[in-house]
């Protein structure tokens, strides 16, 4: 867990220091990262209690997509509502607009918007 929370800052910072950033949508299902990373299959109406729980908790959340993607979701510091928004849709399939950002093979999207 320690690890994970680590890249998960990583990630925050390489959105800051990055400049290779464009503006995208990715959909899929907000999944609770401390738990599917671990177990792919914990994901889905199932395990959304789980996955709310965690959210509440402060948990990285992430957007796994159709084709197994998964990109960790980022606040947007100036405008945190949608990332709000997106915690609150945990096991649902959502629509996210927002910056995508890379590094060290983690995959990012800032919240600036979701569907």
């Amino acid at each position: 867990m320690k690890k994970f929370l680590m890249l998960a800052g990583a990630a925050v910072f390489a959105w800051f220091a990055s400049p290779a950033m464009a503006a995208e949508t990715v959909t899929g299902e907000v999944v609770d990262l401390a738990c599917y990373l671990p177990h792919p299959e914990m994901k889905g109406s199932g395990h959304r209690k789980c996955a709310e729980t965690c959210a509440k908790k402060g948990m990285p959340l992430g957007i796994l997509t159709d084709d197994k993607q998964v990109y960790l979701l980022l606040e947007d510091h100036e405008n945190p509502k949608p990332y709000e928004q997106a915690k609150a849709k945990a096991a649902e399939k959502i629509t996210v607009e927002g910056d995508k950002a890379a590094q060290g093979g983690l995959q990012a999207i800032v919240v600036e918007s979701v569907k």
